[in-house]
C-alpha cells in the first residue's frame, strides 16, 4: 500500500498526454495488488476525478475538448470491455481519475551543435487512473500514463492520444 501511495503521489505532479502526431512518447506503467482477484469483481462505479494545470506563464491553450468527459468515457468503455458495468447500487469497485498538465516542466537536453547538455522546459502531461475494492477501501489497481504536451494539438489529436494511453492503460489490468 506504501508504494501505491507513492505511485499516486509522483504522478499526480508528472501529468497527461497533450498530443503530438504519434504515440511513441506515451509511457504507460499499471501495478495491481496480487490478492486481488479481478475475475470476482463485476461492477463498479465513479467516486471522482480531480485535475491539476501548472501554467505560470499562462502558455496552456484549450483545444476545445472535454478531457474529463473522453476520459470517463473510455474508462468506461475499457471496464465494459472487460465485464465490470457501472452500477448505483453496491458496486464492487470505486474508479477516480487524475489528470494534469505541467507546462512548466524542466528537462535536460543535448544541443545537437555543441553537445552540451542544457535545461529546457518541456510540458507534461499524465493521467491516473485507480480502481479501489468499494468493501476494503484498498486501491486494487493504479494505471498510469505520461507524455509531452505539443504545441500543435487538434481536438481529434487529443482523443487520439487519449483512447491510446487509456486503451493502452487497461490492458495491463489483469483478468
Amino acid at each position: 500500500m506504501k508504494y501505491f501511495s507513492a505511485l499516486f503521489f509522483a504522478c499526480t505532479l508528472l501529468l497527461l498526454s497533450g498530443c503530438s502526431t504519434t504515440n511513441k512518447d506515451i509511457q504507460i506503467t499499471a501495478e495491481h495488488e496480487p490478492s486481488s482477484v479481478f475475475s470476482e469483481y463485476k461492477s463498479y462505479d465513479w467516486l471522482g476525478s480531480a485535475a491539476i494545470l501548472n501554467d505560470p506563464e499562462n502558455v496552456w491553450e484549450s483545444v476545445g475538448v472535454d478531457v474529463a468527459g473522453d476520459i470517463k468515457y473510455l474508462i468506461d468503455r475499457e471496464l465494459r470491455k472487460r465485464q465490470l458495468f457501472k452500477t448505483s447500487g453496491r458496486p464492487d469497485l470505486a474508479v477516480s481519475f487524475f489528470v494534469g498538465v505541467n507546462m512548466d516542466n524542466q528537462e535536460l537536453k543535448i544541443d545537437e551543435e555543441t553537445k552540451i547538455e542544457l535545461k529546457k522546459t518541456i510540458p507534461k502531461a499524465g493521467l491516473v487512473v485507480v480502481l479501489s475494492e468499494v468493501t476494503s477501501g484498498k486501491v486494487v489497481w493504479i494505471g498510469v500514463a505520461t507524455g509531452d504536451v505539443q504545441k500543435n494539438r487538434t481536438p481529434e489529436l487529443v482523443r487520439e492520444r487519449l483512447d491510446f494511453a487509456v486503451t493502452e492503460m487497461f490492458k495491463q489490468l489483469p483478468n
